[in-house]
């Protein structure tokens, strides 16, 4: 059969079926596509359109009628050029700031932070739209039968629409294996039904024209921000396919009339190298980009695109159950989320977050910034940057449980440029070995104290990106990978080591000055001496750098300095209202904001193991009732980081009160987006880290399966699950309890797995599959034939 026929034919018949429930009757996709947005109506605005990306690149599509619009953006276009913030002034400034926090003039020593600490200029640079991609469609009126979707599994979102007799239909993806986004214009007529006019426009300093009769050109350069001046290169090109029809090039667009088929490739570059270097050539790349994409046909663009997500998409499956609310368009799902009983959609929310890691974190790219990669603004919020108190950490809190370890890649890259970047903050502003990041870093990795000493006198980002690297070992278990990160921790260890000062009162080492991020522990301060969070940090920064430099038979005289110091670490300490402290003092119930979004001093129950149920209940007791006092309502983020406490503590229902807080208008957009507000992406990734710690939690030498199972999740399975020790982990149960767990194991090691109040201790060879099963008897563990 002729495959243009054959498509032709598939684009007719369709895929609705008929909904057969009380709610309205509509099409509907069917019950297998459980991994599909699906709306009835065109995005009216930003957080309505669908994402794509490969990592790189990433587009926005709105899935218009007679027009349409892709929002184009590339990971390392900002603002600005290579700069240098750090304030001469803070070598003198700091022990001075010292001085006024042991005397308890916390104001005082925060207005001089500010004069001395602050970098110059204060505000790091922001991550920039490349512009967008215009298509009208002259004649398209009077639609029916519309429905977008964004196909999590495919990697494709899909624009289809009846005019009159004809189906038109229109696809885009950004592949990661051709380094392009590729649309495709179509329909079902025998001939001629496609006619367009393309165009590109920018906010941006730039030019645009046709080169050729087949390509648009945008060329242009960031913008200056801050005093820095704009540096950084960019050039998108615009390849186009047809068949049939004829086509005219005017000064700045392209019209096409009358064709049978429409491909589009668009290739996108920057002249950024390194955080030094921006001297590359955007032309040439884009240029060899398209070259090598329009060498193959759209069947061969999506075969390859689809095979290489699905890779990393189809590792795991998840299944929490179905009810009708399924089959609603997921914008009404969302809408309707507190009242509907759709387990489904909290599957689809953590498959979601999986798509867009995907999406947004590839090996060779930039780590998933706060948006992602999807930005339309050029003054985003927060320079749509990287936030080091907890945001890009979140963005990696789903990687190696949801299977997907190898997006840590990036995280990795940004934390070793800081720690090229950071040492000339140690020296600079403490006068300390090693390296120090703060609270926020951008594509020029700034290590320095930013915006102000309210929120930016936090010297922990770099033991916390180091945390964050280190679960991705523990998961892995990978000894080149330990081998690349030792050197970092080593390296930090020696800042913290020269930074930490004796308190007064008790001889303890603590950070002086600090903060506990963005908390005020008095109207308007939050400078400080010792928080909890940063003994918390430097615990684990501190026993495993230890541990990895036992593993590696390296530096024996620093591992005992580092355990000298770690004993004298504060320990975490209860307040009068049974609270865990949040700082050094007991001003908890005083702070001016008791309900503060962050609950950095419960790091040490999650993400950290510090605190749990089983090893320090009297800590854990003393967590739960800080996020008591806390409340749940909070940003989308920190609804997130609720979800994964509540979690670890066992509490099911808790846990998923707050996941349906999360899923609700206000905190989740219409196109799945987390809702700060204004979007974020940390809460997307960090609400699905959420749900995956409500099934399997993989913490202190432990595997604790359907840890916090709801009530309403009662029969379901997922498989492809990763835990600490790179053991595989498929599970399903039934009446709320665990049917059957296959473990497989990736290296040599002792597990001790519990569900419910039943626990086994195992030992596992590599290569070993284990069917676990609770029974009257407890739990039970089968070894299966390998293979």
């Amino acid at each position: 059969m002729n495959p243009l026929l054959s498509r032709r034919a598939a684009i007719k018949a369709g895929t609705g079926v008929a909904l057969a429930t009380a709610l309205p009757v509509r099409a509907a996709p069917a019950a297998a596509d459980s991994n599909l947005l699906w709306y009835e109506a065109p995005a009216s605005e930003w957080v309505q359109a669908l994402p794509l990306g490969n990592g790189r690149l990433g587009a926005m599509v709105f899935g218009g009628i007679a027009s349409e619009r892709i929002q184009l953006n590339e990971d390392s276009f900002f603002a600005g050029s290579p700069y240098d913030g750090t304030n001469p002034r803070a070598g003198a400034g700091l022990p001075r700031v010292r001085e006024l926090v042991w005397a308890g003039q916390y104001q005082e020593a925060q207005a001089l932070a500010d004069e001395t600490l602050v970098a110059r200029p204060p505000r790091q640079m922001s991550y920039q739209p490349i512009g967008d991609l215009l298509l009208l469609f002259p004649g398209i009126e009077n639609a029916q039968n519309y429905r977008r979707s964004l196909d999590l599994d495919g990697a494709i979102a899909t624009t289809r629409f009846k005019i009159r007799t004809v189906t038109h239909l229109r696809e885009a993806f950004a592949s990661a294996t051709d380094r392009v986004i590729a649309l495709r214009l179509s329909s079902d007529a025998p001939s001629g039904a496609v006619n367009v006019t393309l165009a590109l426009s920018t906010p941006q300093d730039a030019e645009i024209g046709v080169e050729g009769n087949d390509t648009l050109v945008l060329r242009g350069i960031g913008p200056g921000q801050h005093g820095v001046p704009g540096g950084i290169r960019f050039e998108t090109r615009v390849h186009v396919r047809r068949i049939g029809g004829r086509q005219t090039v005017g000064r700045d667009g392209i019209r096409i009339e009358d064709a049978d088929d429409v491909v589009l490739l668009v290739a996108t570059a920057t002249s950024f190298r390194r955080f030094d270097d921006i001297g590359g050539d955007p032309s040439a790349i884009a240029r060899a980009d398209i070259a090598a994409a329009s060498a193959k046909s759209w069947p061969d663009l999506l075969a390859a695109h689809q095979a290489e997500h699905r890779r990393l998409f189809r590792r795991v499956s998840i299944d929490l159950g179905r009810s009708p609310a399924a089959d609603l368009p997921t914008d009404q799902r969302i809408a309707r989320s507190a009242d509907l009983d759709d387990p489904a959609l909290a599957a689809l929310y953590y498959q979601y977050g999986r798509y867009l890691l995907i999406s947004c974190s590839r090996p060779g790219a930039q780590p998933a910034n706060l948006q992602g990669i999807w930005n339309e603004r050029t003054a985003p919020p927060w320079e749509s940057k990287w936030t080091l108190n907890i945001n890009a950490e979140m963005n990696y809190w789903l990687a190696d449980s949801a299977n997907l370890g190898e997006l840590v890649e990036p995280l990795l890259r940004m934390t070793e440029d800081l720690a090229i970047t950071g040492q000339r903050s140690a020296r600079n502003d403490w006068g300390a070995r090693g390296w120090v990041a703060y609270h926020n870093t951008d594509l020029f990795r700034q290590a320095t104290v930013n915006s102000s000493a309210l929120y930016g006198m936090w010297p922990m980002g770099g033991a916390w990106l180091l945390s964050t690297l280190w679960d991705h070992w523990d998961y892995a278990r990978d000894p080149a990978f330990l081998a690349r990160l030792y050197p970092l921790m080593a390296s930090s260890c020696l800042f913290y080591l020269d930074a930490l000062t004796p308190h007064p009162r008790t001889g303890e080492l603590v950070m002086n000055p600090s903060n506990s991020p963005e908390n005020a522990h008095h109207p308007g301060v939050s400078i400080c001496a010792g928080p909890a969070m940063d003994s918390q940090l430097l615990r684990d920064l501190f026993a495993r750098t230890i541990a990895a430099s036992t593993l590696l038979g390296k530096d024996s005289g620093l591992r005992a300095e580092i355990a000298a110091a770690r004993a004298k670490l504060p320990p975490d300490r209860v307040g009068k209202a049974g609270q865990l402290q949040e700082w050094f003092e007991d001003w908890d119930m005083e702070a001016p904001e008791i309900n503060h979004r962050h609950v950095s001093h419960l790091y040490a129950l999650y993400p950290g193991d510090q605190i749990s149920l089983q090893r320090t209940p009297a800590l854990a007791k003393a967590a739960q009732r800080s996020l008591e006092i806390r409340g749940d309502d909070a940003t989308g983020w920190g609804l997130a980081w609720r979800i994964n406490l509540w979690a670890r503590l066992d509490q099911r229902e808790r846990a998923y009160k707050v996941l349906k807080m999360l899923l609700q208008p206000g905190r989740t957009y219409p196109n799945m987006f987390d809702a700060h507000p204004p979007f974020q992406i940390d809460g997307n990734l960090g609400g699905a880290a959420g749900i995956g710690q409500m099934l399997v939690q993989s913490h202190s030498d432990m595997l604790h399966l359907l840890p916090a199972l709801p009530r309403l999740w009662p029969s379901g399975r997922v498989t492809g699950l990763r835990a600490r020790g790179n053991v595989g982990v498929d599970l399903n149960w039934s009446g709320g309890a665990l049917a059957e767990a296959v473990l497989t194991a990736g290296t040599d090691g002792d597990l001790r797995i519990r569900s419910r109040d039943a626990a086994l201790d195992v030992t596992l060879r590599r290569g070993d599959r284990v069917r676990v099963t609770h029974g009257p008897a407890g739990l039970r563990a089968t070894r299966l034939p390998r293979g």
